[in-house]
C-alpha cells in the first residue's frame, strides 16, 4: 500500500514506524521539513515538501485539528483519496473539545474536502502507545474506525491490521462524534488523574 503521512509529532513518528515496518511505501511531509526529512530518512521512506499525496493510496493526517486544512492542502488533490484523520479538536489545556454533539473534527475535514474519503482512526491511541504498540498490558490495542465509505473503510482496516493492531469498526462518520470524546476521556485519565500514557480505551469481548 502506498501511504502519505503529514506531520511529524509524537503520533505521526509512531505510525511511521508501524506503517513503514508493515512494509508499506512511506512518503512523509509536514511544515518543518527538516524534521520531516529526519522521520523519513529513520524509517526509509520518502520526502516530499509539496503534492506528497501523489501517488497515494491512503493519507495520514497527524497534525493538530487547527492545522488540518492547510495541511491537507498543502499535500496536494485529494479526488478519490482514503484521508485517515487521527486529529481531535482539543481545547488548549487538552481538557476538553472545541466541537461536538452535532458534528466533529472528522465531519468538518470532510467538508473542507468533499471529494476525499475521509476515515476516522487512531485518534483514541496515546503517541507513546502508538510508539510502543501493538501490545499493552499483554494484549492487542484496539484501534476504532468510522467513515461512511465502505471500500475506504476496508482499506483503513487493513492498514490498521498490517500495523499489528485490532482494528474495531465504529460505524459511520457520525460516530466520531462518539469518538472524539471518548480519546478526551482517555487524555484525563493519562494526564488529569496522573495514570500515565501506558493506557488505551478497550472494550473487552469484542471481535
Amino acid at each position: 500500500m502506498k501511504v502519505t503521512l503529514i506531520g511529524t509529532g509524537n503520533m505521526g513518528s509512531g505510525l511511521a514506524k508501524h506503517v513503514a515496518k508493515a512494509g508499506h511505501a512511506l512518503v512523509i511531509t509536514g511544515r518543518d521539513a527538516t524534521k520531516a526529512q529526519a522521520l523519513a530518512q529513520a524509517n526509509r521512506a520518502i520526502f516530499k515538501a509539496a503534492n506528497a499525496a501523489e501517488g497515494a493510496d491512503v493519507v495520514i493526517l497527524a497534525t493538530a485539528y487547527g492545522d488540518a486544512v492547510t495541511a491537507l492542502c498543502a499535500a496536494g488533490d485529494l479526488t478519490g483519496k482514503v484521508v485517515i484523520d487521527i486529529t481531535n479538536p482539543l481545547t488548549a489545556d487538552y481538557m476538553g473539545l472545541t466541537i461536538g454533539h452535532s458534528t466533529s473534527a472528522a465531519e468538518e475535514i470532510q467538508k473542507a474536502f468533499p471529494k476525499a474519503k475521509v476515515i476516522k482512526a487512531f485518534n483514541t491511541v496515546f503517541a507513546q502507545v502508538l510508539s510502543n504498540g501493538p501490545k499493552l498490558a499483554g494484549e492487542t490495542v484496539q484501534v476504532y474506525f468510522a467513515g461512511d465509505d465502505a471500500g475506504a473503510k476496508e482499506t483503513v482496516k487493513a492498514l490498521i491490521q498490517s500495523t499489528g493492531f485490532a482494528a474495531v469498526d465504529a460505524g459511520g462518520m457520525k460516530n466520531a462524534r462518539y469518538l472524539e470524546p471518548l480519546a478526551g476521556l482517555n487524555i484525563y485519565f493519562g494526564y488529569g488523574a496522573v495514570k500515565g500514557t501506558s493506557i488505551a480505551p478497550a472494550w473487552i469481548g469484542i471481535q
